[in-house]
């Protein structure tokens, strides 16, 4: 696709097929999504890759358990192949600004040094080229955030600690019906129109 077709045809993805992805295909993807500027070029993220039944099924069973899920809108959800968690490491970037050529900045003292934590912006990107790469490979894809259980999901899949998901992403082939009508807040609500999205030289 053209990247113009890609930017305008990317939608969160909520139905899916049980159908695996190809490893290629879903290497092809993950490539893609690393490769984003990063603070100092800390490259202070990581994708944690559970696929099939059996690794994703760690996931629900601690953010959505068996009791919840006859109420939960979206049950197709589930069934997608993969489920990728965006990775933050903070201590990445205060040891890179704590070499010579960035120590000057104070940033490497520690994470509360950061006005702005790029920690999370730089993974938020790694998050958008997988979304943007998923629609340019013909897959459906959906970025949530975990709002159940992280610390327990975090200690069962070992990620060490100080490194914190960003949220979490489904990957998959959507089902036929997975885009006849928008789903969630995006079927809601308006797009900000341009004019109000960009201010030119003051507010």
């Amino acid at each position: 696709m053209e990247f113009e077709s890609v930017v305008r045809a990317r939608r969160m993805c909520r139905k899916y097929l049980e159908t695996p992805i190809e490893k290629a295909q879903l290497d092809r993807v993950l490539d893609h999504a690393r490769r984003v500027p990063s603070a100092g070029f800390s490259q202070g993220f990581h994708f944690l890759v559970l696929e099939g039944p059996e690794q994703t099924a760690v996931f629900w069973d601690h953010t959505l358990p068996a009791s919840d899920r006859p109420a939960f809108p979206w049950p197709t959800l589930l069934k997608a192949p993969v489920i990728v968690l965006p990775l933050a490491d903070a201590d990445a970037y205060v040891r890179r600004y704590s070499e010579a050529d960035k120590a000057k900045t104070g940033l490497g003292e520690s994470t509360d040094a950061w006005p702005v934590p790029f920690w999370w912006g730089d993974t938020a990107m790694a998050v958008q080229n997988l979304l943007l790469s998923a629609t340019n490979e013909g897959l459906g894809a959906l970025y949530f955030g975990i709002f159940r259980e992280e610390k327990a999901l975090v200690s069962a899949l070992g990620i060490p600690e100080g490194i914190r998901p960003l949220g979490a992403v489904t990957l998959g082939h959507p089902a036929p019906e997975a885009y006849e009508k928008r789903e969630g807040s995006a079927g809601k609500r308006q797009r900000v129109p341009f004019e109000s999205f960009v201010h030119r030289g003051t507010w």
